[in-house]
């Protein structure tokens, strides 16, 4: 399988960058990492009149902590990067889990979280995270910046909202509340394979009693999805078998499976209400301060 034929160029700045893709008149393709475009090239599925590498662009490879405990993520930090840095694990360690479970390592050596998010794959951990962590994705453009919210940035299965002249430039995460509980849960046939049904789970707990929570699943929609009937639910409420049993009710009925080779669309929906009680049940015990 090869690639059809394509210019390539290699900007040292945004706006170099951006004049390319603008002079591309809707027919370019940026490429970072290139673990999801290249596959796509090879089998033919795009066929670019140029590949715009923005590696060289070291202005979009950054992690900085914001005074607030938010985190600002440029977008070409690569996976291993968030996968192994103190501060994701310290103020955002949901995340800093869930990386685990992305692909391989020597493709998170090479995948950046823009082109992760750009490429909007349904059943990919960092489109999910985004959409749990209430991030903000920065877009630039010749007619300047434009911020768009996680959950409106997934238009439907491999689709974002990224415009024909925009490159994602940065990924910004406000603060999790202080002594937050979380869980990732995931389950995928091998290691490395895109997960069947996966959910994510951040919960604050005073006096015995939820009093925020955020719960997103990936895998069993078109998009990374936010559940707010369960969130709903887990409100001002102690995190009983009752109260388990209803999220993970509210859980199988917000989802809209497939099916496909892999597993049924009632499977699906079986696996992410088991998922769904293990991780509000470890995100409870974590945010009262308890080991999971």
């Amino acid at each position: 399988m090869k690639p059809p034929k394509f210019d390539y160029v290699r900007p040292q700045t945004l706006d170099e960058a951006l004049a390319a893709l603008a002079a591309a008149e809707g027919d370019g393709k940026i490429i970072a990492g290139g673990q999801s475009l290249m596959p796509m090239l090879n089998f033919r599925l795009l066929s670019p009149s140029v590949l715009i590498d923005i590696n060289r662009i070291a202005e979009l490879s950054f992690l900085e902590e914001q005074p607030d405990g938010a985190l600002r993520i440029g977008a070409l930090t690569r996976h291993h990067t968030l996968e192994t840095s103190p501060v994701v694990k310290r103020l955002f360690p949901v995340l800093h889990d869930a990386m685990q479970f992305v692909a391989h390592l020597a493709i998170r050596n090479r995948g950046t979280i823009g082109g992760s998010i750009t490429h909007a794959d349904p059943a990919a951990e960092l489109p999910m995270m985004m959409v749990l962590l209430d991030a903000e994705i920065i877009l630039a453009s010749p007619r300047g910046l434009r911020t768009v919210p996680a959950e409106e940035f997934f238009v439907a299965s491999l689709t974002s909202a990224v415009e024909e002249d925009e490159i994602v430039i940065e990924i910004s995460l406000p603060a999790l509340p202080a002594q937050a509980g979380w869980a990732f849960e995931e389950v995928a046939r091998r290691a490395g394979d895109f997960a069947l049904a996966a959910i994510g789970v951040v919960m604050k707990v005073e006096d015995g009693i939820v009093t925020e929570s955020r719960v997103g699943v990936m895998g069993v929609a078109d998009t990374p999805m936010r559940v707010y009937d369960a969130e709903t639910i887990l409100f001002n409420q102690a995190c009983d078998e009752q109260t388990l049993d209803d999220v993970v009710k509210a859980v199988r009925e917000a989802v809209a499976p497939a099916t496909d080779l892999h597993a049924s669309s009632d499977y699906r929906r079986h696996l992410v209400g088991v998922l769904a009680r293990r991780a509000v049940a470890t995100a409870w015990r974590r945010a009262q301060g308890e080991s999971a």
